[in-house]
């Protein structure tokens, strides 16, 4: 049976499109107003991921750190990210939804535990950053078995020969970082640089679906729209900081931004 992300990536590649895939942060600023964010930038974005929080993030840039900070203050626990999902799914259960985040979380929830809250949450997939090959291999393989993707990263300094061995062990999803940077920064490789990098992975397996992530902004993102799918995200929780401090409706401006987005690569 084929998982919802690979369903949703033959979708956009009949469609001759690249998906669009967002990131915010579970909880930011609350528990409701996350689940409204979700629901509202569902419309348009063709696979969500969302961060489950923490307060020693490796990857993370300021404007994802932010995000993480809004939900701690407020009291985001694991258990209301499963609570945020739950809802979400009962609403869109065709929506692919991935968790990203680290390790700690799971390490303390136990793996089989966190792997079954995700299950019955309705989780389509996992990120786990600071989970590389192969010490995720054990991991990855409950993912599966679970019908959970458990989805690699590629970097610009992951060798040829590691690139391999990782996107033959992957599920449905690769996530190609395009850049040496934490989330956030200015993209400071060119567009047709990435590209280059991204058809050299492409070409080691072209029926696996690669997405690229870090340094998409609505001036990047049309650009890069070769890709099977561009993610999202500091941008996104960089608007939902400044909509909260202007007291906007925040649902509704992700909903304009997300739309102006997916306009600019349809």
């Amino acid at each position: 049976m084929k998982s919802k992300i690979a369903i949703t990536f033959e979708k956009c590649k009949k469609e001759k499109r690249a998906a669009l895939i967002t990131y915010t942060v579970a909880g930011d600023n609350t528990k409701s107003n996350s689940f409204k964010i979700l629901n509202s930038i569902s419309k348009h974005a063709d696979i969500l991921e969302l961060g489950f929080p923490h307060n020693t993030p490796i990857a993370d840039g300021g404007q994802i750190q932010g995000s993480s900070y809004r939900a701690l203050k407020n009291g985001i626990k694991l258990k209301n990210v499963f609570q945020i999902v739950k809802k979400f799914k009962k609403l869109k259960p065709n929506k692919p939804l991935i968790l990203m985040g680290y390790y700690n979380l799971i390490y303390q929830s136990g793996e089989n535990n966190f792997i079954k809250d995700c299950k019955v949450a309705g989780v389509d997939g996992l990120i786990v950053v600071d989970l590389p090959y192969p010490e995720n291999k054990s991991f990855s393989k409950k993912c599966k078995k679970n019908s959970i993707n458990f989805i690699q990263l590629l970097s610009p300094t992951t060798s040829r020969e590691r690139m391999k061995k990782i996107i033959k062990d992957s599920h449905d999803m690769i996530y190609y970082i395009s850049m040496l940077s934490t989330t956030g920064g200015i993209l400071k490789v060119s567009p047709r640089k990435i590209l280059k990098n991204y058809n050299n992975i492409k070409s080691i397996n072209r029926k696996k679906n690669l997405v690229i992530g870090f340094g998409i902004t609505n001036k990047t993102i049309g650009s890069l729209k070769k890709a099977d799918g561009l993610v999202v995200g500091s941008q996104l929780c960089k608007t939902i900081d400044n909509s909260l401090k202007k007291r906007l409706n925040t649902a509704k401006v992700l909903d304009k931004m997300v739309y102006n987005l997916k306009k600019k690569i349809i």
